[in-house]
């Protein structure tokens, strides 16, 4: 039996304590109250599993206190002690949400294994509730790093977007996190207890990819031994998110504009339509609108996924975020290779700062990933960084020029120090030149 915390609210004190004893015998920690009013107060103050009600109260008869502590505490369970000849009020009390009633004068061991099973499913439903509140943590707008007007003005469009179940247009060059965004939208909504599908559209070749979005019946090509569920089935009361819409086939896009407007679409080699309720979410880095007026994407397909749209800022246009970013995935990193890095030096913030990061937070996330496997202390310092990501300024602070001999031999050598994780003997090697001479100029440089 699993122990938790009891609360017994009954106006007579000698029951109360004598059902207290039995249950702390039992291992469980037990609370008290005589009026509905002082157990709603404890309630607030303590995390209680299951409630021991007396149906008839001074103040509030139990089948009301059971409606009001299921509303306020929906993973609470309850049980109603009734006198004989009032088990109809026991039967109420379930009605109202009362996992079950006992009467009182009954045999004292019946309550045991009774709380057992409520205590039992008030836990059970805990662990769900925190499982549920960890993934919208992780998948939810709170997985969403930054504090720039940039990012925080999409972010309350998303939100918006996210209550209904209108179709939404992601756009944005590659990298900003539009699948990211997708998981949020879907998290934030009505769909959040069902799937949640992503398909990249330009994995695949044409025939594959009707096969994976729509499936398929046994016998209709060659290798289609058996009837194959398609991903927008899988997402059937959820959301697909359709990443690279522009990569669609011309085919597949009327097949797609047909579930946008009727939500029913027929499987390879079927003669009967498939029905599903699904919600669509597509993302692209091309200009769509270009590609419709050009004859390249189908242009009612277009206005029918562009109901929504919402356009992510590149990482160049959010500078503020960078640093909230570089330590998020320090700590990220760190704790997957299992590191105590902790610190990122000012140089190493300035550098990122200046870089125009054309792969957007992708590119920042695989440049902090790089300097935590390198690291050889805590500190992540300018001296982990690409070459291309250090040569945007020197320590100095001025910009390096591409004819100042001194910035790129400086970078060139700290390039080939980065390659032999800080082997000077191996760099010296690389570069062909003595270690003395190496050690030389890294004092020249300020690299020691």
């Amino acid at each position: 039996m699993q122990k938790g915390k009891l609360l017994i609210i009954d106006d007579e004190e000698r029951l109360r304590n004598l059902l207290a004893r039995i249950l702390q015998l039992e291992g469980h920690e037990v609370i008290t109250a005589g009026t509905a009013k002082e157990g709603l107060k404890k309630l607030q103050q303590e995390s209680v599993q299951v409630v021991l009600s007396d149906v008839k109260l001074p103040d509030v008869d139990g089948i009301t206190l059971s409606e009001t502590i299921k509303k306020n505490y929906p993973a609470t369970e309850i049980i109603v002690l009734t006198a004989y000849g009032t088990i109809n009020d026991g039967v109420k009390a379930i009605k109202a949400g009362a996992f079950d009633y006992i009467t009182k004068g009954d045999d004292n061991e019946k309550i045991i294994p009774l709380v057992s099973k409520a205590m039992d499913k008030a836990l059970l439903q805990q662990q769900v509730m925190d499982l549920q509140s960890k993934l919208n943590t992780r998948f939810g707008f709170d997985r969403l790093i930054g504090k720039s007007n940039a990012i925080t003005d999409v972010i309350k469009l998303a939100q918006k977007v996210a209550l209904t179940d209108t179709t939404v247009l992601l756009l944005g060059e590659t990298g900003t996190g539009k699948e990211i965004f997708a998981e949020a939208i879907h998290q934030a909504s009505g769909r959040s207890a069902k799937s949640f599908v992503a398909v990249n559209c330009s994995a695949f070749t044409k025939e594959l990819l009707e096969s994976e979005l729509f499936g398929h019946k046994a016998g209709s090509f060659t290798g289609a031994i058996k009837d194959k569920k398609g991903l927008f089935e899988e997402a059937n009361g959820g959301t697909i998110f359709l990443d690279e819409i522009g990569e669609l086939d011309h085919d597949l896009q009327a097949k797609l504009l047909r579930v946008l407007e009727s939500q029913q679409f027929i499987k390879i080699g079927d003669t009967k339509p498939t029905q599903v309720n699904v919600r669509i979410l597509a993302a692209t880095n091309r200009n769509l609108l270009n590609e419709s007026n050009e004859g390249h994407f189908r242009s009612d397909l277009y206005y029918r996924l562009s109901v929504f749209q919402i356009t992510l800022p590149a990482l160049r246009e959010r500078k503020k975020d960078i640093r909230l970013l570089a330590e998020y995935f320090m700590q990220h990193f760190a704790l997957k290779v299992k590191k105590q890095v902790n610190t990122l030096t000012n140089e190493f913030i300035e550098k990122l700062e200046a870089y125009s990061w054309p792969g957007n937070i992708r590119e920042l996330k695989n440049v902090v990933e790089r300097a935590v496997i390198l690291a050889d202390s805590n500190v992540l310092d300018d001296s982990l960084l690409p070459y291309e990501v250090q040569q945007q300024q020197i320590k100095s602070g001025s910009p390096v020029s591409a004819f100042d001999l001194s910035s790129v031999e400086r970078l060139h050598i700290q390039r080939v120090l980065n390659h032999t994780h800080g082997n000077r003997a191996e760099a010296a090697h690389l570069l062909n030149i003595g270690v003395a001479t190496l050690y030389r100029k890294l004092k020249e440089y300020n690299l020691e």
